[in-house]
């Protein structure tokens, strides 16, 4: 292993940093290699083959780009709103925004339950003018995704918009372009790669999530049981299946990982 710089190229790297880089390799090889291990092969098709597994697997994949596209939709305004226009309160927004990054997501569940579930604060609003109960419902899956993703996002396209070279904006306003128009031919694009990044960071998160759905949507299956949560439910019934499950989401996710990286992020 070589440590290179722009200067100097070919620097071997000193041999603690070598050992601790390996360690910490080491550090997160190891569980998957415990997962392969312990995977049983041999009925592996017959477990995904479970109607509830299916189901799970379905649920997931749709509430995730649900959460996506939502987090996409208003975390972008809201990247934009605290990167370029000052207003008091600003750190304050900022710091909700991201809170659920290091808030525990049991606690976000509870926190979302306690103002959309069906006695809450808005949630009994529109239980009694329309009727909505977001508790058991695939809307409140993606609502509990969405409120932990979401952030990743935030923080990716944020700091993207705060380092960029504003001068082709005020090029494009000189020539007469409008902000909307700016905003959608040049901004964008060219915060695009942190745009797409912060959107898999969002994907994954949303993919993983478990705490704040089975509080907030519950965990039925074949409704808003997600794959996370059918791993906690086999887990408890077949380790089989809940190995076989944990295998798929793992190897989703690299995949995903592994091939859009070198299109949104610097190569290294």
């Amino acid at each position: 292993m070589r440590a290179t710089t722009p200067g100097r190229r070919g620097t071997r790297a000193p041999a603690v940093i070598i050992a601790l880089g390996a360690v910490a390799a080491a550090f997160f090889v190891l569980p998957l290699a415990g997962l392969l291990w312990r995977a049983p092969w041999t009925s592996l098709p017959e477990l995904l083959g479970d109607r509830d597994i299916r189901a799970a697997l379905k649920l997931s994949l749709i509430s995730s780009l649900w959460a996506t596209a939502l987090s996409v939709a208003f975390g972008l305004p809201l990247a934009w709103v605290l990167a370029r226009m000052e207003f008091r309160g600003r750190s304050v927004v900022r710091g909700l925004a991201i809170l659920p990054l290091v808030l525990p997501p049991v606690v976000g569940g509870v926190a979302l339950l306690l103002a959309l579930g069906r006695t809450g604060l808005v949630g009994r609003l529109l239980d009694s003018a329309f009727g909505l109960t977001l508790f058991g419902t695939v809307p409140g899956v993606v609502i509990a995704e969405t409120f932990v993703a979401m952030p990743f996002l935030v923080l990716t396209v944020e700091a993207a918009l705060r380092s960029m070279d504003r001068r082709y904006e005020d090029a494009a306003s000189t020539l007469g372009a409008g902000k909307w128009l700016i905003f959608r031919r040049v901004t964008v694009p060219i915060i695009g790669p942190s745009l797409g990044a912060g959107a898999v960071l969002a994907w994954a998160r949303a993919l993983g999530e478990f705490g704040a759905t089975i509080t907030f949507a519950g965990n039925l299956p074949r409704t808003t049981q997600t794959i996370p949560l059918a791993v906690y439910s086999q887990l408890q019934r077949e380790p089989g299946g809940a190995i076989a499950l944990s295998i798929v989401l793992v190897a989703v996710s690299l995949v995903v990982l592994v091939t859009l990286r070198d299109r949104w992020w610097p190569a290294g």
